[in-house]
């Protein structure tokens, strides 16, 4: 048996609550410890499961092998994911622990907050977290859900009051609410959601600011920008290079159409919006320093503005890739070294990495079609230096540039 939620697979709501409160009792806790202290991996849990069946009820094994999977899972976004209450809907949309603390600093102040579609409990967790918080209105209509949320936050010690809510957020009064976060299913029982679609719909959870001004959205990072509001901000965060999610905010909680926000190793850089003067287009010489944007200044189209932080140029007016004659370390972009740069010809490119010795190559490309492995193996080299080639236009034209990783 498996864990669910309450509108998916075999069990009925009262089944599945039932086995959440057996792995919760001394029995399962002892189970459960005895498995993470087995350490099984996929070759060995069918063993692991016939031991622990002669002294344990074989449903409840199958549930707690599943949960533990899922801790091990939940590991990348929770620091204390080994303790966790989860099932696999709920860990897969639930937020990380950096991004939820990030996101829940725009609450500060507000006494008294509605986590709607509160899922298992991720950003539950940071909204209870702050100092000053009051008391958070956890909403979710699937109770098996809403039972992990409120044992996810008791986990963590959280020091805000929550009330927990089995309903649908459509029916929930919000009077004395201050600020509200909503997470909308962005899943169905046939996967994803097409981009900028949910449940509840974006329309609907725009229309919270008529009842409270301070809302939050989560929204898949690819919601097409021309859906978001007037006077709304969009805001999209990557932890490290990986762009995570987006957030619409109403007006009352940012006055800025745009913010890309980028997490590492628990320190939060977030671009704002920089007007100025168009940039210049140049193309790339040896010695440049050539930038490859993170993907949440992409999406948040930031390019240009990250480009006046650091004083760089484009070298295409629709190609996201910068160029500087300078160093600038900035956490918005990968820098790398300029050896080579020219119009993209795949022999002379060949010849061109045999005379730098070249080995691994990564192939970056941007405004220009190809087939990124097909080509990579064209130039593999048996040299010793590896290098990154964007594929590219400058101009216009099809471009070629060679660079390698700054050393310290």
């Amino acid at each position: 048996m498996t864990f669910h939620t309450l509108s998916q697979g075999s069990e009925t709501p009262m089944v599945a609550e039932r086995m959440l409160q057996r792995l919760m009792s001394a029995e399962g806790a002892r189970l459960l410890s005895a498995i993470r202290e087995s350490d099984p991996q996929p070759a060995s849990v069918l063993s692991l499961s016939r031991r622990m069946r002669k002294e344990f009820d074989p449903d409840l094994v199958a549930a707690a092998l599943t949960l533990h999977e899922l801790r091990v899972k939940a590991a990348s976004k929770f620091s204390r994911a080994n303790e966790m209450w989860l099932t696999r809907a709920g860990l897969e949309q639930a937020t990380s622990e950096s991004i939820a603390r990030h996101r829940a600093r725009r609450y500060a102040g507000l006494r008294t907050v509605a986590d709607l579609c509160c899922g298992i409990g991720g950003d539950l967790i940071a909204l209870a977290a702050g100092p000053d918080s009051g008391s958070i209105l956890a909403v979710d209509r699937d109770r098996l859900h809403l039972e992990m949320a409120r044992a996810n936050a008791e986990l963590y010690a959280v020091p805000a009051e929550i009330r927990p809510l089995e309903a649908d957020v459509r029916d929930v009064g919000l009077a004395g609410v201050d600020g509200v976060f909503i997470d909308p299913a962005r899943r169905t029982g046939r996967g994803r959601t097409a981009p900028g679609a949910s449940e509840p719909p974006l329309d609907w959870c725009v229309g919270l600011v008529d009842r409270v001004p301070a809302v939050g959205i989560k929204a898949a990072p690819g919601i097409p920008h021309d859906i978001v509001p007037g006077g709304w901000g969009v805001e999209m965060i990557a932890l490290g290079a990986d762009l995570k999610e987006a957030v619409l905010w109403s007006p009352a909680m940012s006055q800025l159409a745009a913010l890309a926000t980028v997490i590492r190793d628990d320190r939060v850089h977030t671009l704002e919006p920089v007007p100025g003067d168009p940039l210049p287009i140049r193309a790339p010489e040896p010695g440049d320093v050539f930038l490859d944007p993170n993907p949440a200044v992409t999406r948040a189209g930031l390019v240009e503005d990250l480009a006046r932080v650091i004083g760089a140029a484009r070298i295409d007016d629709r190609v996201a890739f910068l160029v500087s004659g300078c160093f600038h370390p900035t956490p918005f972009a990968r820098s790398l070294r300029v050896v080579a740069s020219g119009p993209w010809n795949e022999k002379a490119l060949r010849a061109r990495l045999r005379e730098l010795d070249a080995g691994p190559i990564d192939i970056r490309r941007r405004g220009l079609a190809g087939d990124v492995d097909a080509i990579t193996k064209r130039l593999r080299m048996d040299g010793t230096r590896p290098f990154t080639i964007a594929m590219t236009r400058m101009k216009d034209r099809p471009w070629a540039v060679i660079c390698e990783e700054i050393r310290a």
